[in-house]
């Protein structure tokens, strides 16, 4: 089968088509034939050498990527959920090694969820780990409530777009940050107020925020959790948030903490169930599998609305 590999965690390491062997799978496995897979942030930053490079530093060469769609080839003995034939998506082994950019991959019966019938295989893979960390931020860590008022950064990017629509899904009242091009998107899946980062201040306009949802890099750290009211929680997403920064939210009565995603086919089944419905609409941006490189480069810009994704034909 072809895969895509990296030789080292280094930005000038290509990525580079091989051809190896399908692999095996365990009693708790499957083999899913991709159809799609996603590129996410944290690809690009494993391959430069950050992200989860410290955990796969070991299994040289690498296959990136975690997230796929596919069609299930062959089941472990102990399998008894999915069956050949079944049209299945999910995240795989995050945060360990995923091997996800390859055409076949085998992949824990516990991270997967079926495939809604009315769904492509793109979607699908566009609704995973992105999907999931915003799943898991808004309602298992930041507890999110009807009612409650949530602010998500870059709102339009792959995790905050499945962010904005959720947090609407749980009744809460959204408030968004892009730039002015992506308001009026923004302001279409859900969100209640827009805020423009380049032209206006988020601590100007909002003040009593139960939860932010932090999606952005690099940020005022102070600024933002001034927008929380007591007792409110600060959740950063793409890296973790320092001792004195903790300890300065600590200072103001907040929550301040860094979540990494988990692999869950139990949270994989409530996001089928509302991408089937149309409840969550990823915004797709799809490429041949051919076109890794400008996937890569495309998400390392961080000006992509929504998803990036590989479709395998």
């Amino acid at each position: 089968m072809k895969a895509i590999i990296i030789n080292s965690f280094n930005e000038l390491d290509k990525l580079t088509y091989v051809e190896v062997p399908v692999p095996g799978i365990k009693a708790d496995e499957v083999l899913i034939q991709v159809r799609a897979l996603s590129v996410n942030p944290v690809d690009v930053q494993t391959h430069r050498g950050t992200g989860v490079s410290r955990w796969l530093k070991d299994e040289l060469p690498v296959i990136l990527g975690w997230d796929i769609s596919g069609v299930i080839s062959a089941v472990g003995d102990h399998v008894t959920e999915f069956k050949v034939g079944d049209e299945v998506f999910g995240m795989v082994n995050f945060p360990g090694h995923g091997k996800a950019y390859a055409e076949y991959v085998a992949a824990p019966a516990a991270h997967l969820a079926l495939k809604p019938a009315n769904v492509t295989h793109e979607a699908a893979a566009a609704t995973t780990l992105a999907a999931l960390t915003a799943y898991q931020v808004l309602l298992q860590q930041g507890k999110l409530n009807k009612g409650q008022k949530v602010l998500i950064t870059a709102a339009a990017g792959g995790v905050g777009h499945f962010a904005v629509q959720i947090a609407k899904q749980l009744g809460a009242y959204v408030i968004g940050t892009s730039s002015a091009a992506n308001k009026d998107y923004i302001l279409s899946i859900g969100a209640d107020e827009h805020i423009d980062y380049k032209t206006q201040q988020e601590t100007e306009i909002v003040r009593d925020a139960d939860l932010v949802m932090d999606n952005v890099r690099s940020q005022d750290f102070a600024s933002t959790i001034s927008t929380l009211k007591k007792g409110g929680t600060y959740i950063k997403i793409p890296n973790a948030v320092p001792e004195a920064m903790q300890e300065l939210a600590k200072g103001k009565d907040v929550n301040a903490f860094f979540y990494l995603v988990q692999s869950s086919g139990a949270d994989m089944k409530v996001l089928a169930e509302w991408l089937g419905k149309g409840i969550l609409q990823p915004n797709l941006n799809v490429y041949d599998f051919s076109q890794i490189e400008l996937a890569h480069q495309l998400q390392l810009e961080g000006r992509t609305r929504g998803k990036i994704v590989l479709s395998i034909k």
